[in-house]
């Protein structure tokens, strides 16, 4: 007796919710206090947990139907803006994305009914490559308004009332002396 094979779609429904948990399983493990992003499940008491689980849920069936970049753009926002104030490099950053290509090969690799659907993955990578770039794009531009502020910050010289903890300190080298106390 033969087994019944899926085709795409119904191989993406079957393995939705299996994929986006790994998914944000191992987005979330490239941070630092991973184990407390995995656990606390409490928006409130996690955005970034909570932003990544929201962003990659709506991301994924985004992804399944290749809805193309100007819908990718939202969810990509609210992952990367984070990821732009953070010690991450630009490969860092959005690297979590292209792992949905191997979670998704993984899972329905590991399902007999579905293993065959592996070679019909051409139109979903194209649309993760697409949004691989879109969210490059977005890294850089937040990057970009970072370094505009902290430039606006020295000229203007609040870098003295603000040279806290704040996302454009983070961007100091460390162990460089503010510009105002170099008598710059």
């Amino acid at each position: 007796m033969s087994q019944q094979q899926f085709d795409l779609a119904e191989g993406f429904r079957k393995h939705q919710e299996e994929i986006l948990a790994r998914w944000v399983e191992y987005t979330l493990s490239t941070y630092e206090s991973s184990d407390f992003f995995k656990k606390e499940k409490n928006q409130f008491a996690n955005p970034i947990g909570g932003n990544v689980r929201i962003a990659l849920g709506e991301l994924l069936p985004l992804l399944i139907k290749g809805a193309g970049r100007s819908a990718y753009e939202p969810p990509l926002e609210r992952i990367i803006s984070i990821r732009a104030v953070q010690q991450f490099t630009p490969a860092q950053a959005v690297s979590p994305l292209n792992a949905i290509k191997h979670i998704t090969r993984e899972i329905l690799a590991a399902d007999p009914e579905s293993k065959h659907l592996n070679g019909e993955l051409y139109d979903f990578d194209f649309a993760v490559d697409i949004a691989l770039l879109a969210a490059f794009d977005i890294y850089m531009q937040f990057r970009e308004r970072i370094y505009s502020v902290r430039i606006r910050e020295i000229k203007s010289g609040s870098i003295v009332l603000t040279d806290s903890k704040c996302p454009s300190k983070l961007l100091k080298p460390e162990g460089e002396i503010p510009m105002v106390q170099a008598g710059i």
